[in-house]
């Protein structure tokens, strides 16, 4: 009987090495797997090498691993909140590479479909195609490592360039359901990356925050088949933080003490 469902967290990533590759679902702090990625930190686990659409913030997420240095390299499409990310990249610490969003999609889609490489137009002419991208700086500020230049062909009279897919040695993803077999439900805007992050994986774990009997999730609603994930672990009570928070005028007046005209 197929049960791949391990007692927690710190079992799921036990075996995961200092300077592996990682595949890690969410966006933002939106489908984050926090309780793995908390395990993976309280492992020890170091030189990493980290595949996912940002880094987390500063204290939440992939930002735990980054703060104490535990990050080597990345691949990423969005700097964004994460100040110490950009601190580690500026000042040489952290190996950085920038992908278009659509294409590290792509990436992940492709190598969990078993397809090395494609042709897409997004970065075609700038500096994604061309070289010469910064991916590590020095202790001056200067570029130690730029990017190569990538092949480029013409198809019905528009270029493209080529861009190689990605299978990172593990996938860790968060979703709403799951059942012991390993097939996976998310929740709304929660999927983002995590299908994609599931496919490229050579071992995948998801943490789950409803466990399910087999045949209990309906086939034609599961996001992501069994036959990618290896991992499930139970994660119900992990916190979930917002990463901005907006309010409208009226109630932040209110907060404030202030009477509406």
């Amino acid at each position: 009987m197929i049960n791949k469902v391990y007692p927690g967290a710190a079992e799921a990533v036990a075996d995961i090495p200092d300077g592996a590759s990682l595949a890690v679902g969410g966006f933002g702090l939106c489908g984050i797997p926090v309780a793995l990625i908390d395990a993976l930190h309280e492992q020890g686990t170091t030189d990493l090498e980290t595949v996912s659409n940002n880094c987390g913030v500063d204290d939440w997420g992939l930002g735990r691993l980054l703060a104490d240095h535990r990050i080597r390299r990345t691949t990423s499409s969005y700097v964004g909140e994460n100040k110490e990310f950009a601190r580690q990249f500026l000042s040489g610490e952290l190996e950085v590479v920038l992908t278009p969003q659509g294409t590290l999609a792509e990436k992940l889609r492709a190598g969990g479909a078993g397809i090395p490489a494609f042709y897409t137009p997004a970065g075609v002419g700038t500096q994604v195609s061309e070289g010469g991208l910064p991916q590590k700086y020095d202790a001056e500020g200067g570029v130690a490592l730029a990017s190569e230049a990538k092949e480029i062909r013409s198809f019905s009279g528009a270029d493209y360039v080529l861009e190689e897919s990605l299978t990172p040695d593990f996938a860790l993803v968060h979703a709403a359901k799951g059942d012991r077999h390993g097939n996976l439900v998310f929740h709304a805007t929660a999927m983002n990356f995590n299908p994609l992050c599931a496919m490229a994986g050579r071992i995948t774990i998801a943490e789950v925050e409803e466990l399910v009997e087999p045949g209990e999730l309906d086939p034609e609603h599961i996001h992501v088949p069994g036959i990618f994930v290896q991992r499930v672990v139970l994660a119900s009570d992990g916190e979930k933080r917002i990463e901005k928070r907006t309010v409208s005028a009226a109630e932040s007046r209110s907060t404030n003490g202030s009477k509406e005209s």
